[in-house]
């Protein structure tokens, strides 16, 4: 066994044992940072199938940017754990057997029947030019094109039901209309009253005639 399988199994060790304690934390904050890792041991795992472009887009997009938002966000949030651990037991009965169904499921799929080593072969070598951005690029602009922007249409969709969802106009909320702003005129901001002078009077001591 050669030194580059070592250190798939070390990182695949890792990462699945990332991937439990993101499901088993029971601080959300512990849970992220479990994904954290989970992450960086994907991206080693992308390195050894020589796909140094996904290793380090899912380094700084997911980790950079997307779990960091994530961190931020709970941390801020005063999240009730008590409140979230109930009713934990109730629905046991019914998410066991999806999980068990599940597995099965993946098992069946992934299994040595469509992914043994006996079904493909070892890659060849690649050339000290050979670039796989441009690889990457070029199958999903030509045999993946359609998935492509189907996931690109599933993801638009999705950030517009975001937005709908969450941009709710309340009694008690205050809402700034921009349009109304560019329209307005200084005769809209500023209205110049007259007001008579008043002179004011020195105060009388008492017992004295003015």
């Amino acid at each position: 066994m050669i030194f580059q399988d070592y250190v798939f199994y070390a990182l695949a060790a890792i990462l699945l044992f990332a991937g439990l304690r993101v499901i088993t934390a029971r601080n959300p904050v512990h849970a992220a940072l479990y994904l954290v890792l989970a992450f960086f041991t994907g991206s080693g795992i992308w390195l050894l199938l020589e796909a140094e472009f996904l290793a380090i887009a899912l380094v700084l997009v997911y980790v950079g940017a997307v779990m960091v938002l994530f961190l931020f966000v709970v941390m801020m949030l005063d999240i009730n754990l008590d409140k979230l651990r109930e009713g934990f037991w109730e629905a046991l009965p019914v998410a066991l057997p999806v999980g068990v169904l599940m597995t099965l499921e993946m098992v069946s799929i992934l299994g040595v029947k469509h992914f043994g080593a006996e079904r493909y072969a070892t890659p060849q070598p690649h050339p000290a030019d050979y670039s796989n951005t441009a690889e990457l690029g070029r199958q999903l602009y030509t045999d993946y094109v359609l998935p492509f922007e189907l996931a690109a249409v599933v993801l638009l969709v999705a950030i517009v039901a975001a937005i709908a969802l969450t941009m709710r106009r309340r009694k008690d909320s205050k809402f700034i209309d921009p349009a109304e702003q560019i329209r307005v005129k200084r005769s809209d901001r500023i209205r110049m009253v007259s007001m008579p002078a008043e002179v004011e009077l020195p105060e009388v001591e008492e017992g004295k005639q003015p």
